[in-house]
């Protein structure tokens, strides 16, 4: 019988670092000849993507929080039934850029959206299924929003007020406190070299816990 694979979601706010630090993560999990996916959301799969789009292109109309809400899960639904718990059957690890905590904190923490309503939709689209490890890479909101400036134009969500920000950070890192061995902090702010030190150990204790 297959094992499954280990499910690892990577959150936080704008400008942290995620997509380096799963790069990192993946070149780690490669070394160690584990076999993985590395994808995304919203997004992962043709139609998830579509509807990315439909979220965080910048419109004049203004976006329901029920719209926006039920929009991330229909995204979730289709990524989480037709790629990742396949990828975990067959014994695959999968990295994933954001998951439902980014939910919690995005819309509940965000928007307002109670977390009663959160955990409505989570438990319809996802069952018993939530991440084994979420590695959340934490920065003060100011330097990550300088940051997400750099790399361009600004997306729905990065167009937000920095209380809108600071609220999410408060949502992370009131999660990551309920559950210690669950989530793992990592302060976005060290250096480079530091932060992806720290993932690539964190990869390999995930591994080794393994054997």
């Amino acid at each position: 019988m297959t094992q499954r694979g280990l499910f690892i979601t990577f959150e936080g706010t704008e400008g942290v670092g995620k997509s380096t630090q799963l790069a990192t993560a993946a070149d780690t999990l490669a070394s160690l000849g584990v076999d993985f996916i590395q994808t995304r959301e919203p997004g992962g799969t043709p139609m998830a993507e579509s509807i990315r789009e439909l979220l965080l292109t910048p419109r004049e109309e203004s976006v329901n929080e029920t719209t926006e809400l039920l929009l991330m899960f229909a995204a979730r639904a289709q990524h989480l039934h037709t790629r990742i718990l396949p990828a975990l059957a067959r014994g695959q690890w999968v990295l994933c850029d954001r998951f439902t905590d980014a939910t919690f904190a995005y819309q509940g923490g965000g928007r307002g959206v109670s977390e009663d309503r959160i955990a409505q939709l989570e438990t319809l689209v996802q069952g018993e299924i939530r991440p084994d490890h979420v590695v959340l890479l934490d920065a003060p909101v100011e330097t990550g929003m300088a940051r997400a400036k750099n790399r361009g134009e600004l997306d729905r969500f990065e167009q937000e007020a920095v209380s809108f920000f600071q609220r999410i950070r408060d949502c992370y890192l009131q999660r990551a406190n309920t559950d210690p061995r669950r989530y793992h902090v990592v302060n976005a702010v060290d250096s480079l070299e530091n932060v992806s030190e720290q993932i690539r150990a964190l990869m390999c204790k995930f591994h080794s816990n393994l054997l």
